[in-house]
């Protein structure tokens, strides 16, 4: 895709969080819509995913051969859902459905009645990079040349796992891996700096022998630009950290840089006034 047909998807796909989150009432707005250049960036133009003889996308729960993405920080999954139904995997009227009863669009993603796009439960925070690398590592012993993708939270780096995960890729040399980490600077109890600093997250991965690039992550044409830059870095003997700085509500201006937002859903003003600011591109469900 373009960049603009892009841009236009990301209008859309952060519409959607909107209505998704509004609908119940319930759910996280703030960090959907801060990596939701990200992920449109991935699944419209960077990963390889298999598709039919009539290049509609098809679900193989395996991943074999194809592009694999987890989303560790699972709350975020308004922004997941939006993607994989507009790319196709599933019906984007099941969008409203979102954190209903009996809903297979729970508020943290489940493999619940084979949610097509959905490997792994995830949202218990720290755990998504091990299972990335298990991936990766099975598909370099299965001679399977495709990429894993993981994005974690800034604030998740509080998180044990994290850092056990963080030595072991390098140390296996799982140079088919790459992982993000969303630099908003906010978690639900706060601004990181204050909660648990991260300090420098650069020194840190490459002391632990990763390769660390970083972007602009609300800035499409950098988002493109620097998915392409760390494909071309694959295969060298090390994991890639890409280091992702974003804007908590990116695309409202009054939900952007706060905390606040991180879990709460807009009431009906909030929400008129959030998609007043947002282009209808792709139709609303």
């Amino acid at each position: 895709m373009q960049t603009q047909e892009l841009k236009n998807v990301a209008s859309q796909v952060r519409r959607d969080i909107l209505r998704q989150v509004h609908a119940c009432q319930s759910g996280h707005p703030g960090g959907s819509l801060g990596c939701t250049d990200l992920l449109v960036g991935l699944y419209f133009n960077s990963m390889k995913l298999a598709q039919d003889a009539n290049g509609n996308v098809v679900f193989n729960m395996s991943g074999a051969n194809e592009d694999i993405f987890y989303l560790s920080n699972g709350h975020i999954s308004p922004l997941l859902y939006s993607i994989l139904a507009r790319r196709g995997y599933f019906p984007v009227k099941e969008l409203a459905t979102f954190r209903q009863l009996n809903s297979r669009l729970q508020g943290h993603p489940t493999p619940h009645e084979h949610l097509e796009g959905i490997r792994i439960a995830s949202g218990s925070l720290g755990q998504g990079l091990s299972v990335a690398i298990g991936t990766a590592q099975a598909k370099k012993l299965s001679k399977d040349s495709s990429t894993v993708y993981c994005l974690m939270g800034d604030g998740e780096q509080n998180e044990g796992q994290v850092w056990e995960a963080a030595m072991y890729a390098p140390h296996h040399q799982v140079d088919n891996l790459i992982a993000f980490i969303d630099e908003n600077g906010q978690q639900i109890d706060g601004p990181t700096e204050k909660v648990m600093s991260n300090r420098d997250l650069e020194a840190k991965y490459k002391a632990f022998g990763w390769t660390v690039l970083r972007m602009d992550g609300n800035n499409m044409e950098e988002v493109v630009a620097t998915l392409a830059h760390a494909k071309s870095l694959l295969g060298q003997g090390s994991p890639i950290m890409i280091l992702m700085k974003t804007e908590m509500g990116a695309g409202v201006d009054f939900m952007m840089g706060s905390h606040k937002w991180h879990g709460v859903a807009p009431n009906d003003q909030q929400l008129a006034d959030a998609l007043a600011q947002l282009n209808e591109t792709l139709g609303d469900y």
